[in-house]
């Protein structure tokens, strides 16, 4: 006669837990592949959802804050008089045919990136925040759409979302982040892996003094031309003009992968 034996051992397990509800599985090394792509995922399924077609992406320093004085004060407001306009006549409060074009898309943090938000939320415009979780957490500003409020593990994946639908770019001054997200987008038009799209740098003060391209193009490390793949803008409404001026207004398609 056999004696009988339970498996409650074998079901305690956890390889016997699904592998869905499994979060130490989610979380190892052999899943990263999987998490990437949950990452691109989620985003996608809301911006779908909501019928973002085309953003404009608005970046700049964290740093600065609405009632600092001077120029930094300046930047703060000219982002968000930024985010109000073209949010109020890019096509954002638009929803034909379930499609909105040239939704502010920022960084999702404070500074810059509440700013542009702010200015969007203000013309009554959905827009969208792409968080990124850091040492020091980062919390998402009060103004990005909650349901476009986004969250990332990984940068590559935050990098791709916010190329992918752009149909411009404003960047406001910045520290490291701001030159990554900027050379990222120059590198992406320069080697033809997205289309050409107006990217703005606001401030020429700072940015010909904070990167230099004719050190550069002495040295041939750029050809000449690729000087021209942005615009200089000292207010809002110049940055605007720019960005007409770079086509967005013609209903372009989503960017190729």
């Amino acid at each position: 006669m056999t004696d009988h034996k339970n498996s409650d051992a074998q079901m305690r397990s956890s390889t016997y837990t699904l592998p869905a509800l499994d979060q130490e599985f989610l979380l190892g090394d052999s899943t990263r592949g999987i998490r990437f792509m949950l990452e691109y995922m989620k985003a996608e399924e809301h911006l779908r959802n909501w019928g973002v077609r085309t953003t404009i992406v608005a970046f700049g320093s964290a740093r600065v804050k609405e009632d600092d004085a001077g120029r930094r004060g300046h930047w703060y407001r000219s982002a968000m008089e930024l985010g109000h306009i073209v949010s109020e006549r890019g096509g954002a409060l638009k929803h034909n045919d379930g499609k909105r074009d040239n939704v502010i898309a920022t960084g999702g943090g404070p500074g810059i990136m509440e700013a542009a938000n702010r200015g969007a939320i203000m013309a009554g415009a959905p827009t969208i925040g792409f968080n990124i979780t850091l040492p020091h957490e980062q919390e998402p500003n009060a103004w990005s759409t909650p349901d476009l409020t986004f969250n990332f593990h990984y940068f590559a994946m935050r990098k791709m979302h916010l190329a992918m639908r752009s149909n411009g770019l404003c960047v406001f001054p910045g520290g490291f982040g701001t030159m990554d997200e900027l050379f990222e987008i120059l590198t992406l038009v320069q080697t033809n892996k997205m289309k050409k799209i107006p990217i703005i740098l606001f401030d020429r003060k700072f940015w010909s003094s904070a990167v230099n391209l004719q050190v550069l193009l002495d040295a041939g490390t750029i050809s000449p031309g690729d000087e021209q793949l942005f615009h200089y803008a000292e207010t809002a409404d110049e940055a605007w003009h720019h960005l007409v001026a770079g086509g967005i207004l013609e209903g372009t398609p989503l960017q190729a992968d």
